[in-house]
Parts: C-alpha cells; sequence; structure tokens
C-alpha cells in the first residue's frame, strides 16, 4: 500500500512540475495527452486501482481522485494563462531581435507628388516659386487681365461668388499681376494653386482642380521662348517621346494666345487630345494695369491643370479617381 500511494504522489508531482514549463498553447496540448487523455498518465492511475486488495482501494482511490483534480485545475489554469498571453515565465514573449514593424505612416497625395515634381523641374530651369490667395477680388481677377465687363468669364454662373465684388480664383493668372505688383523685371516665376469654377464634373472636369501658372517677363521675350520652355518641361515631367501641341485661341490676357495639348490614351488604347492649358504673350493692357512699360517690356504666361499633366504621366482616364480617396488608387502612387 505505501508503495502504491508513494507511485500515485511522484506521478501527481512530476505532472505539475512539467505543466510549468509548457510554454505554449501547442505544448499544452502535448501535456494533455501526455497526462490527462484517454491513455495518460493520470488517468492510468485510476487502472491501477482494481489491481488493489480490497481494503486498499478506498485511501488508494481517494488520493488518485485528488491528484487527477489538482493536475486539471492546474491544466484549465494554465490554458487561460496562454489564451491571454499572461504567464508567470519572466522575460519578453516576444524576440527583441527580429526586424521591428514598419508603421503605416501614408504618403504624399499623387497632387501633391505632382506639384512637387513640376516645381522641381521650373526650379531647375530657372523659376522662383510664388504663392498667392485662393480667395480674389474682382481686380486681380478679371480687371486686370483685360477681361471685361461683358466678357463671358465675368457671368456669375461661371463662377463661385462670395459677394458682389470677391469670388474664388478661376484661374492661377491672378498671380501674375500680384507678382508683378511687386517686382520689377526680369521675372521667372512659376505659382501652383487650386482654382474653382462651377464646370459639370466628368471624366476631364472637375469644379475645384489644380493649375501651375507660369510668367516670364524681360526684354525681347518671344513666343519662341514659350515654346521652347512648354517642350522642354513637358518631355522632362513626361518624356522625351510625349507628344503635345500649340492651338491658336483667345484670352484677354494674352497675345497672341493659344492651347497646349496633350496625346492621352485610354485603357481601350484609344489616343485623343486633351486640353492642358492656355499660353501666350502677355497683353499689353496687363502690363500697363501694373505699371510695365508695354513698349519696353514683353512676356509670356501659361497656366496648366495638375491633374492632366498626371493623368497623361500616369494613364489616369478619369480625374475623379484623383478626389474619391480610394485606397486602391492612391497606394498605386
Amino acid at each position: 500500500m505505501p508503495d502504491v500511494l508513494e507511485q500515485f504522489n511522484q506521478t501527481g508531482e512530476k505532472a505539475l512540475a512539467d505543466l510549468q514549463q509548457v510554454d505554449s498553447l501547442d505544448a499544452l496540448e502535448q501535456y494533455r495527452v501526455q497526462y490527462l487523455s484517454r491513455k495518460g498518465e493520470i488517468t492510468g492511475l485510476l487502472g491501477l486501482l482494481g489491481k488493489l486488495p480490497k481494503d486498499q482501494k478506498p485511501a488508494a482511490g481517494q488520493l488518485a481522485n485528488k491528484i487527477k483534480n489538482q493536475v486539471n485545475q492546474a491544466f484549465q489554469q494554465r490554458q487561460t494563462e496562454l489564451s491571454s498571453g499572461k504567464t508567470k515565465k519572466s522575460g519578453p514573449l516576444f524576440d527583441v531581435t527580429l526586424p521591428g514593424k514598419k508603421p503605416n505612416i501614408g504618403a504624399k497625395h499623387l497632387i501633391t507628388q505632382t506639384t512637387d515634381e513640376l516645381l522641381e523641374i521650373f526650379g531647375r530651369m530657372g523659376f522662383d516659386i510664388g504663392y498667392g490667395p485662393e480667395v480674389e477680388d474682382e481686380y486681380h481677377n478679371f480687371v486686370a487681365l483685360n477681361i471685361e465687363k461683358s466678357h463671358p468669364a465675368r457671368d456669375p454662373l461661371d463662377n463661385f461668388y462670395i459677394d458682389d465684388t470677391t469670388l474664388l480664383r478661376t484661374q492661377t493668372s491672378t498671380m501674375q499681376i500680384r507678382v508683378m505688383e511687386t517686382r520689377t523685371p526680369p521675372i521667372r516665376v512659376v505659382c501652383p494653386g487650386r482654382v474653382f469654377r462651377p464646370d459639370t464634373v466628368d471624366a476631364t472636369h472637375m469644379f475645384m482642380f489644380h493649375q501651375i501658372e507660369a510668367l516670364v517677363v524681360g526684354e525681347n521675350i518671344t513666343m519662341i521662348d514659350l515654346k521652347t520652355t512648354i517642350d522642354q518641361f513637358i518631355k522632362a515631367f513626361i518624356g522625351p517621346d510625349t507628344k503635345w501641341r500649340f492651338r491658336p485661341h483667345f484670352f484677354p490676357f494674352t497675345e497672341p494666345s493659344g492651347e497646349a495639348d496633350l496625346l492621352l490614351k485610354d485603357k481601350h488604347g484609344n489616343e485623343s487630345w486633351v486640353e492642358m492649358g492656355g499660353c501666350g504673350m502677355v497683353d499689353p493692357n496687363v502690363f500697363k494695369s501694373v505699371g510695365y512699360d508695354p513698349e519696353k517690356y514683353t512676356g509670356w504666361a501659361f497656366g496648366f491643370g495638375i491633374e492632366r499633366l498626371a493623368m497623361r504621366k500616369y494613364g489616369i482616364n478619369d480625374i475623379r479617381l484623383f478626389y474619391e480617396n480610394d485606397l486602391r488608387f492612391l497606394s498605386q502612387f
């Protein structure tokens, strides 16, 4: 009898000691199979009872049940600790020598990336950078740009007026006036910014979009300088094989005037010309409005859509994708 009880105690102590070394749920399952399964060591203690004399069975049975209950209780406690990540073992639960997880800190929006790249290109060409207000007065948005009151561009239905004389700027050409009011030639400046027009939204139009305005003023500035600059920046930004064209147009603030078009290709491979923006030689009346002598100075200016430049470069066929905030689209850039 004492030998059997001693064997029961030793088995119980060994089971409890081994349980303290278990440090994972996988190892805990192996422990359960070894000690608590149908053929496990603790369950096997009960099988020994049938081989004992009848007078020894009650005491041995009580001890075996006590040991089984202790091991079962300790097993369940350990299972709870491991499942919740709480263990009595000292030290970290992870390998601190492994590389850390890179935090998701986001990235610049594609429009910001495109603007930065354009400014960098023009910076290499010797242009300064200027910024101006998005809320403008009629003088800078229309009057100083030689846009008469009768011109359709001043129709309230074609502008976002805040009051009778204040509106959201419709073009970055307003920066021509603000720059020339504060500087004397020679001038070479580029101005990015948002503009606002109540256009019908479709694949190539938005009521809010971005332009980049360039202005060069000095002596003996010609259309050749304008065309050369546009050609250099388009090929630097998009690629040397980019197709673009000049098309005659009219703007009150430039004479002669033109529009520059880019050849875009849709997802089916179909090509079409898309307006990039307006350009031309600064009208003498604009020079007079800022106090420049039009007999001494000439200059050129252009205002190009940043979204359309990005669309051409990255093969995007719908301007609305820039503003839908779909991470499946934005994360590609």
